[in-house]
């Protein structure tokens, strides 16, 4: 069963909240973090890539930058734009796009849940990509960023979330891209015994977005535990920042492909070889897939909808995706894709950017793209629940978590 305990939260003080928020360290290159903070002095990016404060030279992975970052985030302790909460207690965390909105609690997930199998997974993580963090866990001896957890909902979990939604909020804002943040501090004793029970009673959780943040937690963990071997499992670092959300308020965009070149072929021999696996439409309008097994193609200018042909279509939980679909059938063996992880011919763009950004692309440098359908958040959790991983780049959530929010710290101030 899910272990989510309350714990002491550094947040913004009153008034800096907005200011501080930031979208995730990791959406940003460098140069596009360094232009982002050179106004923003107290956005939680300047923390969140400590490179920032440093000359374009500057070795990104030098121990003086994450050094740096330690030493900031006591800084903003100390000058009062952070604060840290006398007690321990969860948070609740909505976000709010385009008219809906999804809710979470914040809390700190179990270590020993996650090596447990208790947190499920749905894709891989490369090491390279977590040393960065870990580096930034473990110097700063906090976690910065959220984890994005989802559960099946429950309906006693719902009710003592709006609870405390009646009450007066910590921070309510909406941040540059329309997007309203609002949070509430759960400060009833008895609703934190409440959630705490409720979360012990069920089975599973699962990682929606945040596996190498989640990975690199676990490993400075497991690096603190070595390091002190007579260790009782209730020390900060066994536990890692997380915000879960209810499956039934989750939405997840597409995750479209585009490619560079057809493989030596015409556009009318990349069609005719289509033909095989899909019932290909012409029409004059960009196409959002509206139904599982169907996509959109961008081809020479126009767009097609290509719906797969039942007789190829797998009811496997990973090879029945239509992200694996298009994989299989097309982008490895007619295009000659095999690893859409390392071929450079082939890129990725989230849901959020639209169709437009496929045409231009197209117009630019591209030959095709494909508009897929979503992933659904039941495919994902049938996935995890299988052992599986999904195909790289399946899913796309949004709105994304802002950090900065709320911090877990190791350590309280002065310890």
């Amino acid at each position: 069963m899910a272990i989510i305990k309350p714990f002491v939260c550094v947040h913004p003080a009153k008034g800096y909240f907005e200011e501080v928020a930031a979208l995730p360290y990791d959406v940003y290159s460098r140069a596009e973090a360094k232009d982002f903070v050179a106004d923003r002095p107290r956005s939680f990016l300047n923390i969140d890539r400590p490179e920032t404060q440093f000359a374009d030279n500057q070795d990104m992975y030098a121990d003086c930058v994450y050094e740096k970052a330690s030493s900031m985030l006591r800084k903003w302790q100390d000058d009062g734009i952070l604060e840290q909460e006398e007690n321990a207690c969860y948070f609740i965390y909505s976000l709010t796009m385009n008219g809906r909105e999804q809710t979470g609690i914040v809390g700190c997930s179990s270590v020993d849940d996650y090596l447990n199998d208790v947190i499920r997974k749905h894709e891989f993580t490369l090491a390279e990509k977590e040393e960065d963090r870990i580096r930034h866990v473990d110097v700063c001896s906090a976690q910065t960023g959220p984890i994005f957890l989802a559960y099946r909902h429950r309906e006693d979990i719902r009710s003592l979330v709006n609870q405390v939604k009646q009450t007066e909020p910590l921070f309510d804002f909406v941040s540059e891209d329309g997007v309203r943040h609002a949070g509430w501090k759960v400060a009833d004793p008895s609703v934190n015994q409440a959630m705490e029970a409720a979360f012990a009673d069920i089975p599973r959780t699962y990682i929606a977005d945040g596996h190498h943040r989640c990975a690199s937690a676990v490993k400075v963990a497991l690096k603190r535990r070595a390091e002190k071997p007579d260790y009782t499992g209730r020390e900060e670092f066994n536990y890692f920042l997380s915000i879960l959300f209810p499956d039934d308020e989750l939405k997840i965009l597409p995750y479209n492909r585009m490619v560079k070149d057809l493989n030596g072929m015409t556009a009318d021999e990349f069609l005719h070889k289509l033909e095989e696996k899909f019932h290909i439409k012409k029409v004059s309008t960009a196409v959002h897939p509206r139904k599982k097994g169907t996509c959109g193609m961008y081809l020479n200018g126009r767009w097609y909808l290509l719906e797969q042909k039942q007789e190829y279509v797998s009811k496997d939980c990973v090879e029945g995706l239509d992200v694996a679909y298009l994989q299989n059938e097309v982008l490895s063996p007619v295009l000659g894709i095999q690893d859409p992880k390392t071929d450079h011919r082939i890129e990725f763009s989230g849901g959020i950017r639209g169709t437009d950004y496929l045409e231009k692309r197209c117009r630019n440098d591209m030959a095709a793209a494909f508009s897929m359908y979503p992933t659904s958040i039941q495919e994902l959790f049938a996935v995890a629940d299988a052992d599986r991983m999904m195909p790289p780049k399946s899913t796309w959530f949004e709105p994304k978590l802002r950090s900065g929010l709320f911090i877990h710290r190791f350590e309280r101030s002065g310890e």
